[in-house]
């Protein structure tokens, strides 16, 4: 069965990019657009990884990563959080909140789906399950 990612961001654009690389990769992607519909999705498709932004619209990724954190289904599941913030603080901020991983735009799509294949073959192995 392949794995499912989870991308919200509210660049519709930079959805199509990520979700075009990561269906290439092999992975079944379902999208978000602003943190309420990402908690929304998270419940329902039960994403192996989630990718995302911080600056949404409805929620911020930092409000969305911190209830995933604490939903006992979605608690484990490794979040990239995918952003233009920059700053030391805002990372020390996307990390206390429970990022898996944190990044800063620009970046390289195929840096980017490395990483998340890298992330999961650890939480496989993490887990015992295989890939």
């Amino acid at each position: 069965m392949r794995k499912r990612i989870l991308v919200v961001d509210d660049d519709a654009e930079l959805v199509e990019l990520l979700s075009f690389n990561l269906r290439g990769a092999g992975y079944s992607v379902g999208t978000a657009n602003d943190g309420i519909e990402a908690l929304k999705k998270a419940r329902s498709l039960r994403p192996d990884l989630v990718v995302l932004d911080l600056m949404l619209p409805e929620l911020d990724g930092f409000a969305v990563c911190e209830t995933l954190r604490r939903d006992a289904e979605l608690s484990s599941v490794p979040i990239v959080m995918l952003t233009a913030m920059s700053s030391q603080l805002a990372r020390l901020n996307g990390y206390e909140s429970g990022a898996t991983v944190y990044l800063t735009k620009p970046f390289s799509p195929k840096d980017l789906v490395n990483r998340i294949q890298i992330v999961l073959n650890q939480r496989a192995s993490e887990f015992g399950a295989g890939t």
